[in-house]
């Protein structure tokens, strides 16, 4: 093996000595992040389990830092770097969709080996799933309690709470491209939920009416649409994995388990946009 390793090669000029540089793993802080499997059993699937949960997390790390970008560009009218930002959204999307897929390799009885040993730790308590839902414009402070414990991630939350939304800035656009807009909508308080609004509706309406003039605008509300089909596939794909392994049992944090995510799979974060499908 090691001849044919050698061969393979033949003619390249690598680097192998690196005791002043900076290697790939470094670079990487590898070191922190495949030896952060901390598992408190010995039970195999734990590893399993925790390695799922990381990498999702770190997905949902870049979703925030892309979509808050977008919302950024949307300010500037910088459609088309917003337009790839989004792609980029989506396309991560359905990596984190994917990983139900290999979650749901664990078998009911595999995850009671360990299940107890998470106390009350749960996905219901992860910080950047409630950021992704405050930059898409569902705010809600009822479970910022959970984070007290940590004032880094407290703030964090804060911060994404008090900025405006992906959908705030979409429908600030659309505003100064012209289209009336109430003043209620424009000036709303950013801390609360969006509240869906006729003059938004009639708006988006004429958009898709007229969209070889006015693509840009079209295009983008199209994005957000990609972006919450996704989010609800993930949503669903979420439940039924849940469903899967723990049946209808309470979850770990205290939450309802299946029946409580199966009443956020119905929750909207764009109803105009999928309202006025209805109505074209």
């Amino acid at each position: 093996m090691s001849d044919y390793q050698d061969r393979t090669l033949d003619g390249e000029n690598v680097k192998t000595d690196f005791m002043k540089d900076m290697t790939y793993g470094e670079y990487l802080s590898l070191d922190r992040i495949l030896y952060s499997q901390n598992t408190l059993t010995d039970e195999h699937d734990e590893t399993l389990f925790i390695i799922i949960h990381q990498v999702s997390e770190l997905w949902m790390k870049l979703i925030i830092h892309e979509i808050n970008s977008a919302i950024e560009d949307i300010k500037m009218d910088d459609f088309r770097m917003a337009f790839k930002k989004l792609a980029r959204v989506t396309n991560i999307q359905r990596q984190i969709i994917s990983a139900w897929d290999v979650l749901s390799t664990m078998t009911p009885s595999d995850y009671l080996k360990f299940r107890d040993s998470l106390g009350n730790a749960s996905g219901f308590q992860s910080y950047q799933n409630r950021m992704m839902e405050f930059s898409l414009g569902y705010k809600t402070t009822h479970a910022l309690k959970i984070y007290e414990k940590d004032s880094g991630v407290h703030e964090q939350l804060k911060s994404q709470l008090m900025k405006p939304s992906i959908y705030d800035e979409a429908i600030r656009a659309v505003d100064r491209a012209g289209f009336e807009i109430d003043d209620a909508v424009l000036q709303r308080e950013v801390t609360e939920t969006y509240v869906p609004h006729q003059s938004v509706k009639e708006a988006f309406k004429q958009i898709y009416l007229n969209t070889d003039q006015y693509f840009e605008l079209y295009e983008m509300l199209e994005k957000l649409v990609d972006v919450e089909d996704l989010y609800s596939q993930w949503r669903f794909r979420h439940m039924k994995t849940v469903e899967r392994i723990i049946g209808f049992k309470k979850g770990t944090g205290g939450s309802s388990g299946v029946d409580y995510l199966k009443r956020v799979i119905d929750h909207y974060f764009f109803r105009e946009l999928w309202e006025l499908r209805s109505e074209l």
